[in-house]
């Protein structure tokens, strides 16, 4: 009918327009393949319209204030969630319906200020959970009881006075690696939870910046951890401060400065509650290393945590981990980075048990020591060649005499190869006049004749008769004389 057709007109083009409206998205959202990016563009609340094949949704930077019910129901494939960064205070039951694949949630700095039990209900694979920078004074005991996924959890700066330590025990949360409660407000610790958690678990809780009360039971705790080389402990030694008898101004570093806790004992039983052994491995070499345990049965379940904090099941992550089916882990061709302390986690489903083996591995570098020098045996070795050189050179160098007689001569010898041993010249100065038979000796008293001088005369040699050997005077009695020989008077013939 006319009639009919012209009313049915105007309701479809109203319905095509609000499917459009629906299916449009907010101006200045980037899209790209499965990435829909929607951040600081100041939305109040999600669009009603979403891609289905989005896996990475960020709305970082808004101002959100709720979270409603089926928010993210179109799409299936979920997997990163950005909501960092608004005004949330609160999430509706069933936001996340349709969302059990979403990995990775980003609330941190919102006005959240508790964690409900139903807030994340359907995240069965959550992996990484980001709260940190909110609001939160209270975590309900069941609020994480779903995540059975749950790998690292960030709780810091937040109001918390309390945790609910005993709601991630056992198996619950048998992949957890990290915890990070720190900067909160946590007065007392209970430690009997805390050392019934796995030691996966142990190692990655931190706990620095509290406003924990100085106890020994506490210090004991965090001094066991640091002597075990948990990462959350020695990163944040500075940080783990504590109020001395509960006084807030009277803040302490207490394991930096350990005079407040010298009288408290330190106890020496293993509060992680695990068997713990230690294994040498050279590096390029395999090592084996067995997942000790009581449990017994065919349902046990084998995992291992390595000191990178990287979850190890049969039959192993690449080609330098190795799982075998009875929870043993072999390391190939183990390097130096390998080293640390390896948690083995058996699980029995059946009786609700498990039990934790901790294992050291030290990884060894072959060292190929050069035999140090000896400077002993060279400084002997030197003295040795340097008397031997002195030897020969004493005795088997040729002399070379100043004074040897030359060779014969035909003819009559000149005074001057002559050598005179009767003669001693005291002085470099010789006498002013050395020839003739008035020669004169200087007044030096260094000069001594013991026998004449042969002279020559025409050439020829002249013997020395008695008459021409000298007389010496008698000494003077002055007081300048000092002897026959060396007195101030000239000796004549």
């Amino acid at each position: 009918m006319p009639g009919a057709r012209g009313v049915a007109a105007p309701l479809m083009l109203s319905a095509l327009l609000l499917h459009l409206a629906r299916a449009s998205l907010p101006a200045g959202c980037l899209r790209v393949s499965d990435i829909l990016s929607c951040s600081n563009l100041g939305l109040e609340q999600v669009p009603m319209w979403l891609p289905a094949t989005a896996a990475t949704l960020d709305f970082n930077h808004n101002r959100m204030v709720r979270l409603e019910e089926d928010s993210f129901v179109g799409i299936p494939h979920l997997i990163t969630l950005r909501v960092a960064h608004n005004r949330l205070s609160s999430l509706a039951p069933g936001t996340f319906r349709n969302s059990s694949s979403l990995r990775h949630l980003d609330l941190s700095s919102n006005h959240l200020y508790k964690v409900d039990n139903h807030y994340f209900q359907e995240l069965v694979r959550m992996e990484e959970l980001l709260l940190f920078n909110n609001h939160i004074a209270r975590v309900e005991s069941n609020a994480l009881i779903s995540l059975r996924s749950l790998r690292k959890a960030y709780l810091s700066h937040n109001r918390l006075t309390d945790f609910p330590f005993f709601s991630i025990q056992e198996h619950k949360h048998p992949f957890l690696v990290t915890l990070d409660l720190s900067s909160n407000r946590m007065l007392k610790l209970p430690l009997e939870d805390i050392s019934a958690l796995p030691a996966s678990v142990q190692s990655g809780l931190f706990l620095h910046n509290n406003s924990l009360v100085c106890e020994c039971a506490m210090y004991s705790l965090f001094r066991m951890w640091e002597q075990k080389g948990f990462v959350s402990v020695q990163d944040y030694r500075e940080e783990h401060t504590c109020l001395v008898y509960g006084e807030p101004r009277a803040s302490v570093q207490f394991l930096q400065h350990t005079r407040f806790f010298e009288n408290c004992t330190v106890k020496a039983q293993n509060l992680l509650g695990e068997t713990m052994s230690n294994l040498q491995v050279y590096a390029g070499h395999s090592g084996l290393l067995q997942c000790q345990t009581s449990l017994k049965g065919r349902h046990l379940t084998y995992q291992w945590v390595t000191p990178h904090q990287e979850y190890i099941v049969p039959p192993g992550n690449n080609n330098a981990m190795r799982m075998y089916a009875n929870g043993s882990l072999e390391i190939t061709g183990a390097r130096l980075e390998d080293s640390g302390v390896y948690w083995c986690m058996v699980q029995d489903h059946q009786q609700s048990r498990n039990e934790t083996h901790e294992v050291n591995v030290t990884v060894i570098v072959h060292r190929y020591e050069v035999e140090p020098f000896n400077t002993g045996f060279t400084t002997l070795l030197g003295c040795v060649v340097s008397l031997v050189l002195v030897l020969m050179y004493l005795y088997l160098t040729p002399c070379r005499c100043w004074c040897r007689k030359p060779p014969p001569l035909p003819a009559t010898p000149s005074p001057a190869y002559e050598c005179s041993a009767q003669s001693s010249i005291l002085v470099p100065t010789p006498p002013a006049t050395t020839e003739g038979p008035g020669r004169k000796v200087s007044n030096s008293k260094h000069v001594v004749f013991l026998e004449p001088i042969k002279e020559a005369q025409n050439g020829k040699l002249r013997e020395a008769s008695a008459s021409d050997q000298p007389k010496p005077h008698a000494p003077r009695g002055d007081a300048g004389s000092g002897g026959s020989f060396f007195s101030d008077t000239t000796v004549v013939p």
